[in-house]
């Protein structure tokens, strides 16, 4: 005896359609063979899809409501035939548009073009102060014979009826099924044309250079990137973007952090006994700088807002002077003198007094 297809499901003689299917999505879940470790996954599996089938069809239920499986006993299975009914949107839900059965989707659709990336390589100062720049690129762009169709005299195809789709019937261990496929003489298009375009080979888009000039922010640094709208490669439902991802050159002198740069100022020895006024460069011109006397090597000075602005933000970075007291490569006679004066005299520090206590002591 079959069982009861309302109690298949596990839904009252009063569920909806929405309730039906949810019971059948979550049973189908449960009892695809191809998932399902259950034991008898394949029978309860291929009883579920008879009760949807029947149940999910208006006309069919009300037959099977007033006359119960008696209604399909004229088929050879004693119940209800099943092949031919289209389970494809129910399980490419569950398990995707490629699992099982192949299922695939109305392809009939308008694609948007492809986005490019392109390297653009900058000067230290056309990324810190932003610029305007030519860019050549190759693209595909919309043919202008065909204007993007692919030919000349459309008609609808006659393949898949304008659909973009064509209907197999597939049968396997657990019955018969309708699978949806790509039509192979529209590629999903819906129609065809009589005479192909010559210019771009039916594709709709034909391989452009151009020029383009585009306006690059301040403070850009390497490895952002900057969308141009509209100018990746052609598609039907409009172009896609270009991407710049920029590769900002080396600084002779400064080196960036983020939106801080640094400087690093060579010393004479006079300069970092004695204390000076230095002039140093910054990013918007020369500046002094006050020197304290008794400078060392690895000192550092902060000038606040003169590092980088904020490619977002607008702020402005900080410039860091790192001090660098720099030995001479030869003395003259006089220099040397100098200083064989000079160490004649008390220049020991707490620091050189520390290390020879340590020395005597050990």
């Amino acid at each position: 005896m079959k069982k009861d297809y309302y109690e298949v499901l596990g839904v009252p003689k009063t569920a909806t359609q929405d309730e039906i299917k949810s019971a059948f999505r979550k049973l189908a879940k449960k009892y695809h063979p191809d998932v399902s470790k259950e034991e008898n996954a394949a029978e309860k599996f291929k009883e579920c899809q008879e009760a949807y089938a029947v149940l999910s069809d208006e006309n069919k239920r009300k037959q099977y409501d007033q006359y119960g499986h008696a209604a399909f006993q004229n088929n050879a299975g004693g119940g209800y035939d099943f092949s031919g009914f289209d389970f494809s949107d129910i399980f490419s839900d569950l398990f995707g548009s490629g699992f099982g059965f192949n299922f695939g989707g109305n392809s009939n659709r308008k694609s948007r073009g492809r986005d490019l990336v392109m390297r653009v390589d900058l000067t230290f100062e056309e990324a810190v102060f932003g610029t305007k720049k030519t860019i050549n690129i190759d693209t595909y762009d919309e043919c202008d014979s065909c204007h993007g169709k692919g030919g000349f005299d459309e008609e609808v195809c006659s393949n898949c009826h304008g659909t973009g789709t064509v209907t197999a019937e597939q049968r396997t261990l657990f019955g018969s099924f309708m699978t949806k496929t790509t039509c192979p003489k529209c590629s999903g298009k819906g129609r065809s044309y009589k005479r192909s375009c010559s210019k771009c080979s039916g594709t709709g888009k034909v391989r452009v250079n151009k020029d383009i000039e585009v306006k690059i922010p301040a403070g850009v640094d390497t490895g952002n990137q900057q969308r141009v709208s509209g100018y990746g490669e052609y598609g039907s439902a409009g172009n896609g973007d270009l991407y710049l991802e920029y590769h900002v050159r080396s600084h002779e002198l400064f080196e960036r952090d983020g939106n801080d740069i640094y400087l690093e100022v060579p010393l004479t020895i006079t300069e970092a006994v004695l204390g000076c006024k230095k002039e140093i460069p910054t990013l918007t011109g020369k500046v002094k700088l006050t020197i304290e006397a008794g400078s060392n090597t690895g000192d550092k000075l902060r000038l606040k807002g003169k590092g980088i602005e904020d490619v977002h933000s607008y702020r402005k970075g900080d410039m860091y002077v790192v001090l660098k007291v720099i030995m001479p490569d030869k003395l003259s006679r006089d220099q040397k003198k100098l200083f064989e004066q000079l160490d004649k005299t008390d220049l020991e520090t707490k620091e050189f007094k520390k290390f020879n206590d340590y020395l005597k002591k050990n």
